[in-house]
């Protein structure tokens, strides 16, 4: 099959129209707390609604990104984007990384030069990686699914014959949020030619306390009580109805970046603003890969997808897995409940800091982790 060279080429019409709808926002009133309890606080966003309106670049931003060599090429019927960077040492490990929701392939722009050229980095060439970071389906500049059926699964196949395509017959993948559970998928489904998965989130790892729980059994637990209360709103309604959120979203940036960004408050070790650990240029470059595409709706697809006990198939991985648990994780993975499910795992890192994007929030911990584990396997 063809693999097509792709650069990313908004066209102006699309950022006069963005700028537009920015300065046309209808606010509602304010939140009724001085904190983001309610959602996003109106001040903040009506702040980076008007930066992104007036002073944020997006042809600097577009050229930052297309510094990294991107293709598409077309299976089972969607044309799939997806970044590959070579490493100039020849001997170096393929590795896939995927992304999730609400993220996309901007969340590795800080870690694909370290993973693929270490010598340039402080590091040593045999952790040298060739890195592909496909786009999920619906997702940023991949196509969107026309038919039902692109829940995880699929996704672990078609990435499977990705790396097939690209001529990588023994391959290392990570992947964080969906991405994690398509890595799982991968290592189960492609066993073969999947030399061991790292991941930073254990979805499919059920609760297994015996007794007093453990400290990491009450962090987990802790995690997935707030999760269920405060924090799982969005997901209902994307495993539910993602076509009705759907139209607010693709009709609305200010609407697209508050929904995104509140995520990036709550699910990064930002001690209490996502300015604290990412830029505003950073934030905004992940949310223009939904609204230049208008993927809203066809993104939370993969929730009504991958929700619901006939939707997804369980897998036992039994090739070598390496997990990397950050603190501020939104449920930190715990490894007695992971082993069941994860028969083979060599390396366990507890970071000191970081959370939910973990190679957005913290490149250097995430790339010194991806080279530690896949070390063992080389």
């Amino acid at each position: 099959m063809i693999i097509k060279p792709f650069r990313i080429s908004v066209g102006n019409d699309v950022l006069t129209d963005l700028k537009s709808r920015l300065q046309r926002t209808r606010w509602p009133e304010a939140e009724l707390v001085d904190d983001w309890s309610q959602g996003t606080p109106l001040t903040w966003i009506k702040e980076v609604c008007q930066y992104w309106a007036e002073d944020y670049d997006w042809r600097s931003r577009e050229a930052l990104l297309n510094r990294f060599a991107q293709f598409t090429t077309e299976i089972d019927g969607l044309d799939i984007h997806f970044l590959h960077v070579r490493s100039p040492h020849p001997e170096a490990m393929p590795l896939i990384i995927t992304h999730g929701w609400p993220g996309s392939v901007v969340e590795f722009h800080k870690v694909i030069e370290p993973l693929t050229n270490p010598t340039a980095h402080g590091g040593d060439r045999a952790d040298a990686f060739h890195v592909v970071c496909p786009s999920l389906p619906g997702f940023g500049f991949s196509a969107k699914p026309m038919t039902i059926g692109w829940g995880v699964d699929h996704v672990a196949s078609a990435w499977a014959t990705l790396m097939d395509r690209l001529g990588y017959a023994r391959y290392g993948a990570q992947g964080g949020d969906w991405g994690s559970a398509v890595t799982t998928s991968l290592g189960a489904k492609d066993a073969r030619h999947c030399a061991g998965i790292h991941i930073t989130l254990a979805m499919a790892a059920r609760p297994k306390v015996d007794g007093q729980p453990t400290p990491e059994e009450a962090r987990a637990l802790k995690g997935i009580k707030h999760y269920r209360d405060w924090d799982s709103g969005y997901s209902k309604q994307q495993s539910t109805r993602p076509q009705t959120v759907g139209y607010g979203l693709t009709d609305s940036p200010s609407g697209q970046a508050a929904w995104i960004l509140e995520k990036f408050w709550a699910w990064t070790d930002c001690d209490g603003h996502p300015e604290n650990i990412l830029g505003r240029d950073e934030l905004l470059d992940n949310v223009m890969l939904y609204w230049v595409t208008a993927s809203a709706t066809s993104s939370a697809r993969l929730y009504w997808e991958s929700f619901g006990p006939e939707r997804r198939i369980a897998h036992a991985v039994t090739i070598p897995t390496g997990v990397a648990v950050f603190p501020k994780e939104i449920i930190p993975p715990v490894r007695k409940w992971m082993e069941s499910s994860y028969t083979d795992i060599r390396h366990w890192s507890e970071m000191p800091k970081g959370g939910h994007f973990a190679a957005f929030e913290q490149p250097d911990l995430f790339v010194s982790d991806v080279r530690a584990y896949f070390r063992m396997l080389r």
